[in-house]
């Protein structure tokens, strides 16, 4: 097979899902499969320290770049379609070439724009309104990365089941448990933090349900431990302020801490720094945070919604995210719990081995060529 992907998002995203994706895949195709022809799409003047085989070639795209990254993907059609048999975006399929002629596949994550689309920005939501219904009837196929997605996708766009494939994602090599002491020592010269915290790590969305998760937090502090802290990592978005101000309301500004966005190199540090991560999202088309902090060794809280069952399994506490009382009794159960905590922190680490990006690779392979033979 000759095969195309746009890799733009693996430079241009890199710290999110998406660019994290985009970024492994790549890596990974590029160790496991030595036969396949590549043509990978970067943007100009991007550096790449990947040693790729000699079965990938890297071709430069010249296009703009703005503050946002989806005004940004659409580019002047200057594929040839003559190289490829199959061309892939990783992407939610945005920035799709129209006028190929050879095989196309997509990644579409999930359909939140469809689902909860007060929470996502404009202008991802006016292009997934107005574009991905014509993006999906132009694919020959489509790749997602969990069952529920799947599911979600086919009802919503009534697209063949067997046309969507499943290729589940996976935490990077970086994480990995470390020692507690040395970590939580870099933690506090990097960002000042010193006392035990609980950990939120992802976007500022309203459907990571922060709120919640700050309305559990101030039970904590009332009821059992005042010098806890809580770490709400993410950019400072449109939403920081609505939380920023629920914890002055609360009276607990002190004890809630909001970083910003935390680069890679420091996050496996700072999830083997944290007592637990708290994910309570109301709505996840995977949800890799949890995951990464498994392969920590470091115990989770997530919802019982959506994809997270299917990826966590029996290895985290599963709440209803919207319920407030029982984020917070699950909380004082895994600070109270040695015997809890030791068992989650076990069965995490074994949940996380079951997913690995050279799999994620393996069934991307599977899927092209049943996309090809379609």
């Amino acid at each position: 097979m000759k095969i195309g992907i746009d890799g733009r998002a693996a430079h241009w995203y890199r710290g999110t899902g998406i660019g994290t994706y985009t970024s492994q895949l790549i890596n990974s195709l590029n160790s496991i499969d030595p036969i396949n022809e590549y043509l990978i799409f970067e943007p100009e003047n991007s550096k790449n320290s990947l040693n790729f085989k000699k079965n990938f070639s890297i071709s430069y795209i010249n296009s703009y770049t703005t503050d946002n990254f989806w005004d940004s993907i659409h580019i002047p059609g200057i594929i040839n379609s003559t190289d490829m048999d199959i061309y892939h975006v990783p992407q939610n399929g945005v920035g799709l070439p129209k006028d190929l002629h050879c095989r196309k596949v997509i990644t579409l994550h999930d359909i939140i724009p469809l689902k909860m689309p007060e929470t996502v920005g404009e202008r991802y939501l006016k292009i997934f309104n107005e574009e991905m219904e014509d993006i999906v009837k132009d694919c020959s196929g489509i790749i997602t990365v969990s069952a529920f997605s799947q599911r979600d996708i086919s009802e919503e766009f009534n697209y063949p089941i067997d046309k969507i494939f499943v290729t589940p994602l996976a935490a990077e090599d970086i994480y990995k448990p470390m020692d507690k002491k040395y970590c939580r020592s870099i933690i506090e010269k990097q960002y000042g933090i010193q006392d035990d915290f609980l950990l939120y790590v992802g976007g500022f969305s309203p459907r990571k349900n922060i709120l919640g998760l700050i309305e559990a937090f101030s039970l904590l502090l009332k009821n059992k431990t005042p010098d806890l802290k809580l770490v709400v990592t993410g950019r400072h978005g449109k939403s920081y302020e609505i939380y920023k101000n629920r914890t002055i309301e609360l009276g607990i500004e002190s004890s809630i801490i909001f970083p910003g966005f935390i680069p890679l190199v420091d996050m496996p540090m700072l999830y083997n720094a944290a007592l637990f991560l708290a994910y309570p999202s109301f709505y996840e088309g995977f949800g890799l945070p949890p995951l990464e902090c498994m392969a920590c060794g470091t115990p989770v809280i997530a919802s019982n919604v959506t994809s997270l069952p299917e990826v966590l399994g029996d290895s985290a506490i599963l709440i209803n995210p919207h319920d407030v009382d029982e984020l917070h009794a699950a909380c004082v159960s895994l600070l109270e719990d040695t015997q809890l905590q030791n068992t989650l922190i076990r069965k995490g680490l074994e949940r996380s081995f079951d997913f690995n990006w050279n799999k994620t690779a393996s069934a991307t392979l599977s899927a092209y060529e049943s996309i090809l033979n379609l």
